[in-house]
């Protein structure tokens, strides 16, 4: 027997040892992790990314296409990069979709799953509708350099033809002439293409995604108009007064943070024109690193939302190794009423709770002046979503810090009922001038107040009231911000605290 317990002694010893060097080994991983490198949300192996496009989910995966310069980590020669996912959170990268040809680079786009083969590629082929961008022309300043192409697959994305016929739409002679976004008008019968064109959307209809025929336009004198309009998106919705269309508008420059941006208008469209219900200028997000998000196409009455996680007054200079660019955490949009009036809400999808790991949570906190909550979240490594509620809306910041005394600042103003996100001492800051220091959202939601935050190495997202005010930034920290504290300068008490790390997807 004392041979036996002393064999089983060393079999623990060795297996405890096991078990030390893989959790070591796991921390030096992470240790390592290239600086700045989004640990849960998408972004490029190499090179670099802007506006999602092509969007679209067919037999259970997820495709996800983004503009692209394999060869830089700058903006360049534009191609379709292409990753698949099957949850939204973890993503493959596959090769390159769609390389510039003697047409042209290849700018933003959608693709749609021809399910009836309209276009003769075959049944259910994918087809991608994307803006075709010559250089050439363009310099010879006639305005006719940028016209709608189609390409297709089908083998389900892994490889692609272009359509020999392109281009399908040329240019009437307007020198913003992109973005095409379609989606299939059931009441019409037909495919819908929303085009950004100048500070406009010209909508366009076809029967079978080859020839098409101008329907109308939407966009003087309503809306934000401080830049060229972007990257459109017309979806319909469900709400408390019935189905209600909503345009996707992105803008550069214009936004309400500087820089880029993406407006929103909800009302009616009949197959021909859309109406807004409202004059107001209405935005998606007010944070500085959301800009030309679309919707994927073919998931249904759910509407999944990716922008681009970035800001063109600074894109091409924000800090990075091996890649540029990245992408949002994905997003269900809805409708929600407030005070009679429909505003879009933005929400995390619940397939991010896949990648959830350990969790704290405490029904009741009184804030008097702060409290600390380093100890239970600095495991995370910079990687949680944290959630609170408040009987009212009062004063409160919240600190993501580090031992560099670097911060990244969130609070909620009372006097100006505004929720902001303050980086000005988040660590690098002064790669350009015109960096977004404090972004500032307004409060649409009335009395009980409710916060939830994700937060990556590399940025945070805001959803304040079922994400009725969204602010997304990126910060650049010279070591992860793992500390954590709420402060506020009157007592205050949080109901529903909860802090929960999320697991790389890396």
């Amino acid at each position: 027997m004392k041979k036996v317990s002393i064999a089983f002694y060393c079999i623990a010893v060795a297996i405890m040892a096991s078990c030390g060097n893989q959790q070591n080994k796991k921390e030096e991983i992470m240790d390592e992790r290239e600086q700045y490198r989004p640990q849960y949300h998408f972004s490029p192996k190499s090179g670099w990314m802007n506006d999602p496009n092509g969007m679209v989910y067919l037999n259970g995966t997820y495709h996800f296409f983004f503009q692209h310069n394999p060869d830089s980590t700058v903006w360049g020669p534009m191609h379709w990069g292409h990753a698949t996912s099957t949850d939204l959170v973890h993503w493959e990268e596959q090769p390159i979709a769609l390389f510039p040809d003697s047409l042209g680079t290849i700018f933003s786009g959608s693709a749609v799953v021809d399910k009836d083969n309209t276009a003769g590629f075959g049944e259910n082929a994918i087809v991608a509708i994307f803006t075709h961008h010559n250089d050439a022309i363009e310099k010879e300043r006639t305005g006719l350099h940028q016209y709608q192409s189609l390409a297709y697959s089908t083998d389900e994305g892994k490889t692609w033809t272009k359509y020999e016929g392109n281009p399908v739409l040329p240019n009437p002679g307007i020198w913003d002439f992109r973005d095409p976004k379609v989606m299939w008008h059931e009441a019409s019968k037909q495919w819908v293409m929303t085009l950004a064109t100048k500070q406009s959307v010209t909508f366009y209809a076809s029967p079978n995604l080859k020839e098409w025929n101008r329907l109308s336009e939407f966009g003087e004198g309503i809306g934000a108009h401080g830049g060229v309009w972007e990257c459109p998106d017309l979806i319909e919705l469900d709400s408390d007064k019935g189905k209600k269309w909503v345009l996707l508008v992105s803008i550069n420059p214009g936004g309400p943070n500087t820089g880029s941006a993406t407006q929103y208008f909800i009302g009616q469209f009949d197959g021909t024109h859309f109406k807004s219900d409202h004059t107001d200028t209405r935005w998606i997000d007010y944070g500085p690193e959301d800009y030309a998000g679309v919707t994927f196409f073919n998931t249904g009455d759910r509407k999944i939302f990716i922008g681009w996680m970035n800001n063109w007054e600074y894109a091409n200079e924000i800090p990075a190794t091996t890649w540029r660019g990245g992408a949002t955490i994905a997003r269900d949009l809805k409708l929600k009423d407030v005070d009679g009036q429909l505003f879009v809400v933005s929400e995390p999808v619940k397939e991010l709770e896949t990648i959830y790991g350990e969790a704290g949570e405490e029904a009741e906190v009184t804030v008097t002046d702060a409290y600390d909550l380093t100890d239970k979240v600095k495991r995370f490594k910079g990687q949680y979503s944290l959630e609170f509620e408040l009987d009212a809306a009062k004063d409160f910041t919240i600190h993501l810090v580090n031992s560099k005394q670097e911060e990244v600042v969130i609070g909620y103003d009372a006097k100006d009922n505004n929720y902001y996100v303050d980086r000005s001492k988040s660590g690098n800051t002064d790669f350009k001038d015109n960096f977004v220091l404090k972004a500032t959202a307004p409060r649409i939601a009335k009395g009980k107040l409710s916060l939830r935050l994700l937060v990556d190495v590399n940025s945070v997202e805001l959803f304040a009231d079922g994400g009725l005010s969204v602010l997304s930034n990126l910060f650049f920290p010279s070591e992860v911000l793992d500390g954590l504290r709420i402060a506020a300068p009157e007592q205050l008490t949080l109901k529903n605290l909860k802090y929960q790390g999320i697991n790389s997807i890396l």
